[in-house]
This record gives C-alpha cells, structure tokens and sequence, in this order.
C-alpha cells in the first residue's frame, strides 16, 4: 500500500516537515549546549593561563629587584671584608621578604657548586620555609611528591639561557601539607649564586570556581533564550510546510521534464569524464615536480651549510700558513725551503678544497639514465657531504658496505635518500644531545635483493603508524625548520623510480630504514 498519493502529499509533507523540526530542534539544541560547556571549559583555562602568567611575573619581578639591589649594595664595597658583611645582609634580609595575598610566598637562595648538577651541587643559603636545609649542601636528584626531578629542570635551563620557571609540588611554610607551586630561578653569575622565588597556586581554585559559576548563570540565560527562538522558528517552519506542500503538487507535475534534462546533462558529463581526468592527472604531476624542486633547493641549502663545515678546518689553516710567512717576513727569516714548504701545505690545502666542490657538484648532477654503480662509493659519496658536521657533532659513523655490491639505478637519486635518511638521523641525534651517538650503515642480500639499513641510537619514532613518515607534508621537526618532503621524496624515488622498497621500523636503539634494491 503506498503512503504517499497525489491527494495526500500536503498532509505528509506537513507530518513529516514537523517530525524533522522536532530532531532537528533536538540536535540544534543539544550541540549548543555541547557548544556553551566547551566554552565554559575555555573559560576555565584561560582563567587558570591568565592567573599562572601574573604570579609568573610576581616572582619574577621579586627575583629582579633583589638581584638589582645586591648590584647596587655589592658596588658600594670597598674591601672583601665590606663586601662579605654586605652579602651576609642581604641573604638576612633575603629571609625575611614575604610577598603575594596571604605572605606565603618567600625567596630562597643557592651557592652553585657544580653547575652540571650531582649529589652536592649547591649548598642551600636562604631558604625561610626549610631553614633546617640551609648551610647544607643539596642534590639535583631530589624528587618531589609527584616524582618529578624538578631541581635538574631548573639546572638545565639555568645553563641554556640563564633562568627557567618549573612548577612542581611542595610544601607550604608552617605546614605539612604538599601543595602546587610555581617558581622562577635566575643565576646571578657574579657570585655563582641562584636567586629563586616561589607561589602556592591554591588561589586558583577559588577562581575557577568563581569563573565556572558566572559561565553558568550566562549559559543558562542563553539556553533558555535558544529554546524559545527554535519554538518561534518551529511555528514559522510549520506554516512554510503547508505552504510548500501545495507548491510541490506543481512541482511534480514540472518533474519529469527535469529528469530529462538532467539526464541529458549527464550524457555530456561521461563524454568529458576522460578529458578531466586527464587534466586533473597533469596537475598531480605539475604538483609533484613542484615538490621535488622544492626538495632540491632544500636539499641545496644543506649542501651550502655542510660546504661551510667542510670549509672551516682548511680555511683556519690557510689563515695560519699565510700569518706564518708574514711573521717570518717580517723577521728577516723567510728563505725559499720555508716559502716551497708552505706554499705546498696551502696547495694541497687548496686541492682538499676544490675536491670538496667537485664532490657537491657531481652529487647534484641529473641523473639521465640508469646505470650500474657500485654501492659503497654511492654511500661513501653521501656521508662525504655531512662528514664534516658528524665529526663536529661526535657523532660515529659505523659503515660495514661490500665493496664488490653493485646495484642498478640513477646513483645521484639514489645519494639523495641516503643523505637524507643520514640527515635525518645527525638532526635528531643532535637535538636529544644523545651521548656516544651512532648511526650504522651496513648492507645484506637475500635471493632477489640488495638490502641497505641504516640505524641510530636517538630512541625511535614516536609516530603512530610509523608508515606516516613517508606522507607529504608530515613532519616532527617543526620547530627545526622541518617539511616534510624529504621522506616523501625519498619514497617515490625508491619505489616508483628504481622498483625497490623503503620501510622504517623501530629496535631497542632507535630507528632503522632499510633499503631494498632488486638485486642485478
């Protein structure tokens, strides 16, 4: 039995318009109020950013002020003696500084002994909330009650830039409750010493809790106010139903006139279906050489850095060679076995130079077609570009290649992704400052291919699917001026230009890529 006829059509048109506003109200409804508690959330959040920010500041500007004004005590001594009753003053009135609402907050004070940290890397001067600490030498090592190591936090940025803020736990002055607290450590170089202020972050609370109940009564407000324009909407869309009802009678009556028309629009849709898959094919490779152009000028920009690495060393000793004959022409000492021994210390100098020119140069050569190349000298040829900033870096270079291995390929396509996996590897060992680091080239083959890996021991990849490595544009180095391209490229090379394999998978070091090439 069919529901719908020609002479009820109004009727279910009007029956079925009222049953979508209900949901649709229903849906409207519930995702502004889902709207009104993420604001609410935000709300909270910035209100607990804005109130950590200004006692960020207070503590800041109680450590400046002491620091300016053991400057200007400290300047006015005039002997060691002036100079250690001055500083005996100022840690007395150090103790005795209370700031913030309820003056709970306090300066303390630490004699750097070993600014790398250990078991006595300070000795604690001032310190009002834990005067049985003071005279006593402190460990970096100490844990608070969430575990966290907070005095190594503060020592490492201390020695980047100088000062750090580290919230950690703590316990509050005249009690032995542990509560969360902000604190801002300046070094004061002059006498090694660290000038640090702290707050109890309990007000915060209060504040939020404050915040929450005023975002409430406004979300309430406006969630009534909702409620009643989407019943006037209902009214206004009810009658519109009615309306459309008998418009729609006419409509269908126009109905099979458009079918035709738009099946006709169709037909001449599928004739040109091919033709817009061809240009839509033509952009995704206009794009692609986009991006390998964009690989290469990045690519160059490493070569001109590691240029510079190669160049230092030569440079520094050509600067020797030529003060070296100016001094002994000068003294009246120059004869021609030293003038032949130091123009050939700077021609072979110079060679070592040119050589390394025409190492860059060949490496960016097109390759035009494929050929057989052995596969050491191609990776011998990539680790000669970043060899320089590796040794600068401490970074060890294992290398177990067979000689005699040759495989099949553009050879400077395929240098490209090995630098680029090495660059990769140098990048992040560097940045983790990972002591004793490694990476380790070495080469196998099964039946059908040459198998290249290359590992570190910078901990692995942290991405979850690994594979999302090799995606355009995905990159964990932003911070590093990273693009995303480099991986990418070095996919499409091995893969779609040399019919080979590249995959990375993480080992109790840290990453592995390995190359697979079918074997000649």
């Amino acid at each position: 039995m069919k529901i719908i006829k020609e002479d009820n059509i109004s009727n279910v048109i009007i029956a079925s318009s009222m049953l979508i506003i209900t949901v649709l109200t229903f849906c409207a409804g519930y995702y502004f109020i889902s709207k009104q508690q993420t604001i609410l959330q935000q709300g909270i959040l910035e209100s607990k950013q804005t109130y950590i920010a200004s006692q960020k500041e207070l503590i800041k500007r109680e450590v400046d002020v002491f620091i300016q004004l053991s400057e200007f005590k400290l300047n006015e001594a005039y002997t060691k003696t002036d100079e250690f009753f001055l500083k005996q003053e100022l840690l007395d009135w150090a103790r005795n500084v209370r700031f913030g609402k309820k003056n709970d907050s306090y300066l303390f004070i630490y004699a750097i002994e070993d600014i790398n940290g250990g078991d006595k890397f300070a000795k604690m001067l001032v310190n009002a909330n834990r005067p049985d600490l003071e005279g006593k030498y402190i460990s970096d090592s100490y844990k608070d009650a969430d575990g966290k190591e907070f005095r190594k936090i503060f020592l490492d940025e201390i020695r980047k830039k100088g000062s750090s803020y580290v919230t950690y736990m703590y316990k509050k002055p005249n009690s032995l409750e542990v509560r969360p607290k902000i604190s801002y450590f300046r070094l004061y170089k002059k006498y090694n010493w660290v000038i640090a202020a702290g707050v109890y972050l309990d007000d915060i609370d209060v504040q939020i809790a404050q915040k929450q109940a005023n975002l409430k009564r406004n979300v309430q407000v406006e969630i009534t106010s909702a409620i009643i324009i989407f019943l006037f909407f209902s009214l206004i869309a009810n009658a519109f139903a009615i309306f459309l009802g008998k418009r729609i009678e006419i409509f269908l009556k126009n109905y099979n006139d458009e079918v035709k028309h738009k099946t006709k629009e169709l037909e001449e849709f599928n004739k040109n279906l091919s033709l817009r898959v061809s240009q839509e094919v033509t952009k995704v490779r206009e794009q692609e050489q986009i991006i390998i152009q964009k690989s290469k000028f990045i690519a160059l920009g490493e070569m001109i850095s590691n240029i510079a690495h190669q160049w230092r060393q030569p440079l520094s000793e050509l600067s020797a060679i030529m003060m070296t004959l100016k001094l002994r022409y000068n003294l009246g000492k120059m004869d021609n076995e030293i003038m032949n021994a130091k123009s050939h210390e700077a021609e072979m100098l110079l060679e070592y130079m040119s050589k390394t020119i025409d190492d860059f140069k060949e490496f960016f050569m097109p390759a035009k077609e494929k050929k057989e190349f052995y596969l050491k000298d191609a990776i011998e040829a990539s680790m000669n570009i970043i060899r320089a900033t590796t040794k600068h870096r401490n970074i060890i270079m294992q290398v177990d290649i067979d000689e005699k291995e040759k495989i099949y390929g553009y050879k400077n396509e395929f240098e490209q992704v090995i630098l680029n996996i090495l660059t990769n590897a140098k990048q992040i060992l560097y940045h983790k400052q990972i002591p004793n680091s490694w990476i380790k080239i070495q080469s196998a083959k099964s039946k059908h291919y040459t198998i290249i890996s290359i590992e570190d021991n910078a901990g692995g990849i942290t991405v979850e699917p690994l594979e999302k490595i090799f995606e355009p544009y995905f990159t964990t180095k932003e911070q590093n001026g990273g693009t995303g391209i480099g991986l990418y490229m070095s996919k499409i090379i091995i893969e779609k230009n040399m019919g080979g394999i590249l995959s990375v998978s993480n080992t109790q070091n840290g990453a592995k890529f390995v190359v697979k090439i079918k074997r000649i």
